[in-house]
C-alpha cells in the first residue's frame, strides 16, 4: 500500500515537470511570435504622403486626446459649397463660409497654396495646438481641421458680426453705446487673460488687434488667429524669437529688438486695441489733419490737458441723447468709462515691459473692481527732444563760442 503512494506521487510529479516544460515552450514561441508582430509593425511600409508630412502627423497625434475633428478635403467642399462665400483673405489664408451637416455654421480658413511648405506647417501648428486646447467664452472655438496634400484648412465657429476693425469702422460701431464698447474691450481682456495665466501652458498671442477679434451674434468678442502664437512654459521668464512678430503699430517696442520678450508684449497689443476702440477710428489715420493723425498721441494730450472728455462728448452725441436726467447721468457714466478706458491703456503700452500690467490686473481696472493710478507719459519719448541730440547740440554752441586767440610772432 505505502509503495503504492509513492509510486503515484512520482507519476504527479513527472506529469507535472511535464506540463510545465510545455507551457514554457509555448510562451517561448509566442513571445517570439509577438516581437515578430511588433518588429512588423515598427518596420511598417509607409506612404510617401505620410513620410513627407511626418513632423505635422506627429503633431497631430500627440494633440488627439484633445479632440478637434480631422475632415477630409471633400468634407470641406461639401461644408462651403465648393468655396462658393469668401468671407476675407489675409496675407496666410482666405476664408469661407460654410456649415456642418448638422447645420451649424461655421467659418474654413483656407491656406494658401503658395506659402511654402515650412511655414504653412509652422502656422498650421500653431494654430492648432493653442486654440485647439483652449476653451473660453471669449476665445473662438476651432472645431476641426484638414491636412492633406491637396488642402490644409481649419474649421472655426462662424461670427455673425465679423472683426472688431470692421464693426468699428462701419456704421454698426459708430452707433454703439459706450457700454457696448466697453464690454467688449473686458471680453478681450478675459480672453487674454485666460490665454496667459489660466491655462496649463501660458499662451503668447503676438498679434493681438482689432483684425484678429471677431464678434458674434451677441456682440461677444473672441481673440482669433493664432498663428503666430507659441506655448510657453510658466517656469520661462523670457521668450527667445527668430523674427520680428505682430503688426506694425501694434507690436510693442521690444518686438523689434526681438530680445527681452515676454507675454506683456500681448498687454501693448491690447492697449494699442483699446484705444482705437476710444476713438472709433484706426490709430493713424493719414487723412486726418497731422496734429489729429495719430490717436494715440491726441487722446493723451487730451488726458494730459484734463480734457478727455471730448473724446466722450462726441460718443455721446453720436447716440442722440436728449436733455433728460437720465440722459445726464448716462453721459456723466460714459465719460466716466471713457477716461477709465483710456487710463487703462495708456498703462498697457508704457514703454518698458515691466511697466506694464497683467492681465488680471487689466480686467479688474476695466471693471471697475480696482483704483487706476495716474499714468506716466506713455509717449515722453516722441514728445521730448533727444537728450543725446541736444546735448551734442550744446557742445557745438560752447565750441563755437570759444574766442579765437591770435598769437604775434616778433
Amino acid at each position: 500500500m505505502r509503495g503504492t503512494v509513492i509510486l503515484a506521487a512520482i507519476v504527479a510529479f513527472l506529469a507535472a515537470v511535464f506540463l510545465f516544460a510545455c507551457t514554457r515552450r509555448r510562451g517561448a514561441c509566442a513571445g517570439a511570435v509577438m516581437r515578430s508582430t511588433s518588429a512588423s509593425r515598427s518596420y511598417a511600409v509607409v506612404s510617401d504622403s505620410q513620410i513627407r508630412h511626418a513632423t505635422v502627423e506627429r503633431f497631430l497625434w500627440e494633440i488627439w486626446n484633445e479632440k478637434p475633428f480631422r475632415f477630409t478635403p471633400r468634407q470641406v467642399a461639401r461644408f462651403t459649397r465648393n468655396y462658393s462665400t469668401r468671407l476675407g483673405a489675409g496675407g496666410f489664408a482666405t476664408v469661407f463660409r460654410g456649415a456642418l451637416p448638422n447645420g451649424l455654421a461655421v467659418a474654413v480658413k483656407v491656406f494658401h497654396a503658395g506659402l511654402g511648405a515650412r511655414a504653412e506647417q509652422e502656422q498650421f501648428m500653431a494654430e492648432v495646438g493653442t486654440i485647439g486646447r483652449t476653451h473660453h467664452i471669449n476665445l473662438v472655438r476651432l472645431f476641426g481641421f484638414c491636412f492633406d496634400d491637396a488642402l490644409r484648412a481649419l474649421v472655426y465657429e462662424y461670427m455673425e458680426h465679423g472683426a472688431l476693425d470692421a464693426y468699428l469702422l462701419g456704421g454698426r460701431g459708430q452707433d454703439a453705446g459706450v457700454a457696448a464698447l466697453r464690454g467688449i474691450a473686458v471680453g478681450v481682456a478675459r480672453g487674454m487673460r485666460y490665454l496667459h495665466d489660466e491655462c496649463q501652458q501660458k499662451i503668447v498671442h503676438y498679434d493681438i488687434k482689432p483684425g484678429n477679434v471677431l464678434l458674434d451674434g451677441e456682440l461677444t468678442p473672441k481673440v482669433a488667429d493664432f498663428g503666430l502664437a507659441r506655448l510657453v512654459n510658466r517656469a520661462d521668464t523670457h521668450v527667445s524669437v527668430s523674427c520680428v512678430r505682430g503688426t506694425p503699430g501694434f507690436a510693442a517696442p521690444e518686438m523689434w529688438m526681438m530680445s527681452g520678450i515676454t507675454e506683456k508684449c500681448d498687454v501693448y497689443s491690447f492697449g494699442m486695441l483699446l484705444l482705437e476702440i476710444v476713438g472709433r477710428r484706426r490709430n493713424f489715420d493719414e487723412a486726418a489733419p497731422e496734429s489729429q493723425q495719430w490717436f494715440p498721441k491726441l487722446a493723451w494730450a487730451k488726458y494730459e490737458a484734463g480734457e478727455i472728455m471730448e473724446l466722450a462728448a462726441a460718443w455721446s452725441g453720436s447716440n442722440g441723447s436728449g436733455g433728460s436726467a437720465s440722459a445726464a447721468g448716462d453721459e456723466v457714466q460714459s465719460k466716466e468709462m471713457v477716461e477709465r478706458m483710456c487710463k487703462v491703456a495708456f498703462w498697457c503700452v508704457q514703454q518698458p515691459p515691466e511697466a506694464r500690467p497683467p492681465m488680471g490686473a487689466v480686467v479688474k481696472m476695466l471693471e471697475g473692481e480696482m483704483e487706476i493710478a495716474p499714468p506716466a507719459n506713455p509717449f515722453q519719448h516722441l514728445m521730448a527732444p533727444p537728450v543725446v541730440a541736444a546735448q551734442w547740440t550744446r557742445m557745438t554752441r560752447s565750441a563755437s563760442s570759444v574766442p579765437e586767440i591770435s598769437i604775434e610772432i616778433a
